[in-house]
C-alpha cells in the first residue's frame, strides 16, 4: 500500500519522499508510541523542504499508523495543502485532534477490513467532516480488507482521481488570489 501511494505521487510529478519509521525495515531505533515517529515525519518534510523550496503545494499522504502520523503532522504544519489517509487506524488511535481539520483530504478504507472497522472510519469522518470550507472525501473499496490485497490498482485510481479534482481546485484557487 505505501509503495503503491508512493508510486502515485511520484507519477502525478510530486517531489516525493517514502520512508519507513524507526525500527521498522532497515531504520534505527525502536517504536515510541506515536512521539517518535511524529517527529521523524516533521524532520522528513523539513528535509524534503529544503531539497524542494519552490514546490506549489505539499501533500501528506500516510497508510494505518502512517496515516495517524500523517494527520497529526497535518495540524502542526498549515503549509499542508492536503491529505490522503489510507485505512487510518481510528479504532485505535485518538483522532479527535483534528477538530477543527485545517486541509481536506480523502480516505480511503475497505469494507472488509477486520484491523479497522468501517463504522470507526464513519464515525471519525462524522467528527472532522463538520469543519467550513474542509471537505472530507472518502472512497470505500468493496472486499477490500486492511492491506487491500488485489484492489492496490482500485487505492490508485482514487488517489488519482481526488489528486486531480484537488489540485485543479487549488491552483485555480491560487490563480484567482493572483487576479485579485
Amino acid at each position: 500500500v505505501v509503495y503503491q501511494l508512493y508510486q502515485t505521487f511520484v507519477n502525478k510529478g510530486f517531489a516525493t519522499l517514502r520512508f519507513n519509521f524507526r525500527g521498522v525495515g532497515r531504520s534505527q531505533g525502536v517504536y515510541d508510541r506515536g512521539e517518535g515517529e511524529l517527529s521523524d515525519a516533521a524532520s522528513a518534510l523539513d528535509w524534503l523542504q529544503t531539497i524542494h523550496t519552490d514546490a506549489p503545494q505539499c501533500w501528506i499522504a500516510g497508510f494505518s499508523f502512517g496515516a495517524w502520523i500523517g494527520m497529526q503532522l497535518l495540524m502542526r504544519r498549515p503549509e499542508i495543502s492536503g491529505f490522503i489517509s489510507i485505512a487510518p487506524p481510528a479504532n485505535m488511535y485518538d483522532f479527535s485532534f483534528l477538530a477543527p481539520c485545517p486541509a481536506s483530504g480523502l480516505i480511503v478504507h475497505g469494507d472488509k477490513d477486520e484491523v479497522v472497522p468501517p463504522a470507526s472510519i464513519e464515525e471519525m469522518i462524522a467528527k472532522v467532516a463538520k469543519q467550513r470550507d474542509v471537505i472530507i472525501d472518502r472512497h470505500m473499496i468493496q472486499g477490500a480488507d486492511h492491506f487491500f490485497g488485489t484492489q492496490l490498482e482500485e487505492v490508485d485510481q482514487a488517489v488519482v482521481s481526488y489528486l486531480d479534482r484537488r489540485m485543479a481546485e487549488i491552483d485555480a484557487e491560487l490563480t484567482k488570489d493572483d487576479e485579485d
